[in-house]
């Protein structure tokens, strides 16, 4: 399994969480909270996280292809939400963003 993390400094962290999952679960079994939510694609699956000026993602895929099909599939949906402000959004493995 592969894993990426990106933490996007906002303050409209649980507002984008939410505009995100909403977005998703008109096809996808999306659950989710003002504070988490899971996002199951076919290709992977994207956990997010808001919490005090920061949204966290975390994204896992079977392969690193995948992987990145999972990562853009979110930062194009979170960069058309987040027009106004748009977020820097930089994914690092797992064990990088351990560290």
């Amino acid at each position: 399994m592969n894993h990426s993390v990106a933490e996007i400094a906002t303050e409209r962290a649980s507002i984008y969480l939410q505009q995100l999952c909403k977005h998703f679960a008109h096809k996808l079994p999306v659950e989710f909270t003002p504070e988490q939510g899971t996002i199951p694609f076919s290709v992977g699956t994207c956990r997010l996280e808001a919490a005090a000026g920061k949204l966290v993602l975390r994204a896992d895929a079977e392969n690193a292809d995948l992987l990145k099909q999972v990562e853009g599939i979110v930062e194009r949906h979170l960069v058309r939400f987040a027009f106004r402000d748009p977020p820097e959004i930089v994914w690092r493995s797992a064990e990088q963003a351990a560290s």
